[in-house]
């Protein structure tokens, strides 16, 4: 009697295979990170910023599609995390560094040094406060997130290429600026837009579809003039989340102290 062999079968884990496209996304942001360095190292510098919008463009991505076909994963979250030290920590400030800290010697590399530090803190804590309940506090960051950093960090160096700078600008000034402060904001609790949870109106979808075409066409033809105005569009946008945040908070704590009112004339 012929024993009939059994069927073998090996069944992938779905579950691991969908995780496979958002994480070779945020691998290729690591890779285009890197890149930026050798192009800055090369002197550069046009391909070396286009490098880190793409791996700014990559970060808002591989978390969106990892949510959309429910692929997210512990190891997906660290990763991300690991990329951003490299595509909006170190390669902003080694691009930096090549550019203009160069010539500040010792202070120029503790610049850059600090930056990387408080960009690592900042994806830290992140990371520890990523787990809490959903609240209205999910629409603001607490302090400036890595990829708005580190554009913000190469503001200087966008706008010396953009051609905005008519009058004569002192970079050796300008840059510690930039980086102090930059510092300082990604490692505060300063409220900044997250754009997390934006509604659109149906009827003004055509219009925002129209604003998003009008903006790439114009980043294509003036690419480095239009990363100027959208920093600068960011940088104004900082108060103002502030007090958008400030008024927030004051109406839900007036709503909770309303709360806890009715419940006592309940009791």
């Amino acid at each position: 009697m012929e024993q009939k062999k059994p069927n073998l079968k090996i069944v992938a884990d779905k579950k691991s295979a969908r995780m496979i496209l958002p994480n070779m996304l945020t691998l290729m942001g690591v890779c285009i990170g890197l890149s930026s360095i050798r192009f800055a190292l090369d002197g550069r510098f046009e391909i070396a910023i286009i490098a880190i919008i793409f791996a700014a463009l990559i970060d808002g991505l591989d978390g969106r599609i990892a949510r959309l076909i429910k692929a997210t994963s512990k190891v997906g979250k660290e990763l991300d995390s690991l990329t951003d030290v490299i595509s909006f920590g170190v390669a902003p400030a080694f691009i930096m560094y090549f550019w203009k800290l160069n010539t500040l010697g010792r202070f120029g590399w503790l610049l850059c040094l600090v930056y990387v530090i408080c960009v690592a803190l900042r994806l830290a804590r992140f990371n520890v406060n990523s787990n809490q309940e959903p609240s209205w506090k999910d629409n603001f960051f607490e302090g400036v997130p890595s990829p708005a950093g580190a554009i913000l960090l190469l503001t200087p160096l966008i706008v010396s290429l953009s051609g905005f700078d008519y009058i004569q600008l002192n970079y050796n000034v300008i840059v510690p600026i930039f980086f102090v402060v930059t510092s300082l904001l990604l490692i505060s609790k300063f409220p900044s837009y997250s754009f997390k949870k934006i509604v659109i109106p149906r009827r003004t979808t055509i219009f925002l579809l129209f604003g998003i075409v009008l903006f790439f066409g114009l980043l294509l033809v003036y690419t480095f003039n239009m990363i100027a105005i959208s920093a600068i569009i960011y940088l104004l946008l900082l108060p103002i989340s502030f007090f958008h945040f400030q008024k927030l908070k004051k109406q839900h704590e007036n709503d909770k102290i309303q709360e806890d009112d009715d419940l006592e004339d309940i009791l």
